[in-house]
């Protein structure tokens, strides 16, 4: 598991006494001392899952993540001991909760038995989980397809920390998926442009941002910037794909990836999920040859002290083989 968290002795005990109980509908789960424990349980007080669903609300917090395992069959009396998975992630949760939760779900159930489970869903509204909310997630379940938008996101996330372990970056990333590069005309003449030097030989700095509704790469802007002035240049409000022309004598492109920590959950698993395609365009339509990678959470972590750093052992990396992202230190840390 990337994040290195499992499931306690605690939890597969009380998943345990879940699928024989004839009285209880669900467990609560949540993440501590990088361990995930059991933290409640939810009593069956109806004759139907939809019924049982209102025992659950006030179980919900506002702002803080959470597991939720749940019995599936109305009467829990009979043999289905089929369960439901859900990740709750409210958009006022932590960041950093929000994301060590959606990167551990998937591992949860496999730990957990995935022959127990029927379905995993991702949720980040309480109004989901109550029947009303519940009856609308079967209706769009019916259809085509199954996944949510979030749920389809995190798949490819997981795709992609498994190809950056493995040293196999946007090889095939997402692909199937509905993560792929939809780029908007333009952008591959900007990333040509860029590699091949400007008509005025000035613009050395391609920005895009990935358009969240239709998940669609857009041009942002085509500039000029010293590595001093790179910060100031990218977008601290939003994530940023930017390729930026280095000036050595290779006239070297780099590859750099911001997301700020303000962004919102759903923009950062877009992100996480395309850069790997993002930089296969890059590659393999607009003919760049990308040696150095650098991932930021803010603009300003990209200083000119970093660019040159990186390049100081530029040589060096090419004899050893990619390093893969290198994550900048933070201002003021040495």
């Amino acid at each position: 598991m990337q994040s290195g968290i499992s499931a306690s002795q605690e939890l597969q005990s009380a998943l345990g006494t879940l699928l024989t109980s004839t009285t209880q509908r669900g467990l609560l789960a949540t993440i501590e001392n990088e361990t995930i424990i059991p933290s409640g349980t939810i009593p069956s007080t109806a004759s139907t899952f939809l019924s049982d669903l209102s025992n659950l609300t006030p179980h919900i917090p506002p702002n803080a993540a959470l597991y939720i395992l749940l019995r599936r069959a109305d009467t829990l009396s009979t043999a289905d001991k089929s369960l439901v998975a859900i990740t709750y992630v409210p958009n006022t949760a932590p960041v950093r909760q929000k994301m060590l939760f959606a990167s551990t779900r998937l591992t949860l159930v496999r730990e957990l038995g995935g022959d127990h489970f029927s379905e995993s869903i991702f949720t980040t509204e309480a109004a989901e989980l109550t029947s009303t909310g519940w009856e609308k997630h079967i209706a769009h379940s019916a259809g085509a397809d199954p996944l949510t938008a979030e749920e389809q996101s995190l798949l490819d996330i997981k795709t992609a920390e498994a190809m950056e372990s493995r040293g196999t970056r946007g090889q095939g990333l997402a692909q199937g998926g509905r993560i792929a590069v939809r780029a908007d005309e333009g952008i591959v003449g900007a990333l040509r442009r860029l590699g091949e030097g400007s008509a005025d030989g000035k613009n050395n700095l391609v920005q895009l941002r990935m358009e969240g509704a239709t998940e669609t790469l857009q041009l942002v802007s085509e500039s000029v910037a010293t590595p001093s002035g790179i910060a100031s240049a990218v977008d601290a409000t939003e994530p940023r794909y930017v390729f930026y022309r280095h000036d050595d004598a290779d006239a070297s492109i780099v590859f750099i990836s911001t997301c700020p920590s303000g962004a919102k959950i759903r923009e950062r698993m877009l992100y996480a999920a395309s850069r790997g395609n993002v930089l296969g365009l890059a590659q393999t339509e607009g003919g760049l040859k990308v040696v150095k990678k650098l991932e930021a959470t803010n603009p300003d972590e990209v200083t000119e002290q970093l660019v040159l750093d990186e390049f100081r052992v530029v040589e060096e990396e090419k004899k050893e083989g990619s390093k893969g992202f290198a994550k900048p230190k933070r201002p003021g840390r040495r």
